[in-house]
């Protein structure tokens, strides 16, 4: 192991292809700096899904975590020796931490999970016993994961049929599901919540967007794009035009990512001090 003065202690890093745009080194290396974590380093590195397996094998003892971008959640979940009862349920992991008490062994966390559910809870959907998803991939799965209770009802909006993993996840929970075409947006006025996880250019149908109902005993439903980082999507503007609280893509963002810096340092991350820096990053883009 490197000893100080010769270079970090303890590493970290995000991967993924692409992970250029990645902010994630601004959040951890924010949290480091706060929590005064001087021998920690946080990088980025461009990792596909053939390169995973290579890569993964050449981490020595001074590394401590991964963040995981697409398209590698699931390689992740696959090189861990043990997996977060999370992790295994949305069949996705986003972060790949040193076990404590077992160094030579990796542990799977899919903090997404904490991401959206703290994102949606803040911007008022405390509950969300109905929610309407945009997409049925890993991060549709997430934000199941994130509202999940016996006898919610979930309705998926998707273009070729929910993926079958998806599907099994929200009935093993004992959701109610309905599925919608994409555009089909009539839904929305019975649901407290609406995630997207699809691209901007696929949600079709903006102009059908319900208004939110209104009334003193009414709260509006809820938004989660969880696209960020090229402001505000057609979606934000659409719902946000018709009454809808918006939750930022950057909140899930500066969530997942407070959960990822408390597994891999055992500290409570500085969320403060991690938004002010995400904002700056933002700003300066």
């Amino acid at each position: 192991m490197l000893r100080q003065g010769q270079g970090p202690t303890r590493r970290c890093a995000v991967w993924g292809s692409p992970v250029a745009h990645s902010l994630s080194p601004v959040l951890h290396r924010a949290a480091y700096a706060a929590l005064g974590l001087t021998g920690w380093s946080y990088d980025r590195c461009e990792v596909d899904v053939a390169g995973f397996p290579e890569a993964f094998a050449t981490l020595d003892d001074t590394w401590c975590g991964l963040s995981l971008t697409m398209p590698l959640k699931e390689a992740a979940l696959m090189a861990a020796a043990l997996v977060d009862p999370l992790a295994a349920a949305t069949g996705a992991a986003n972060t790949l931490v040193r076990d404590r008490q077992d160094p030579s062994r990796w542990a799977a966390y899919n903090t997404d999970v904490h991401g959206i559910a703290t994102a949606l809870r803040l911007a008022g959907a405390q509950r969300c016993s109905s929610l309407l998803v945009v997409g049925s991939g890993a991060t549709a799965r997430s934000a199941l994961a994130a509202v999940s209770a016996p006898g919610a009802r979930v309705v998926f909006m998707v273009r070729d049929g929910v993926r079958p993993a998806t599907l099994a996840q929200a009935r093993e929970a004992g959701m109610h599901v309905d599925v919608v075409p994409m555009g089909e947006w009539a839904p929305a006025r019975e649901v407290e919540a609406v995630v997207s996880t699809v691209p901007p250019s696929s949600v079709p149908g903006l102009d059908r967007l319900p208004a939110a109902p209104v009334g003193a005993d009414v709260s509006p439903p809820v938004l989660l794009d969880v696209v960020y980082g090229a402001g505000e999507t057609p979606l934000q503007r659409a719902a946000r035009d018709r009454g809808w609280r918006v939750a930022e893509g950057t909140d899930m963002l500066l969530h997942q990512a407070t959960e990822q810096v408390r597994l891999m340092t055992g500290h409570d991350a500085p969320t403060e001090a991690m938004a002010v820096a995400l904002r700056e990053a933002l700003a300066a883009r």
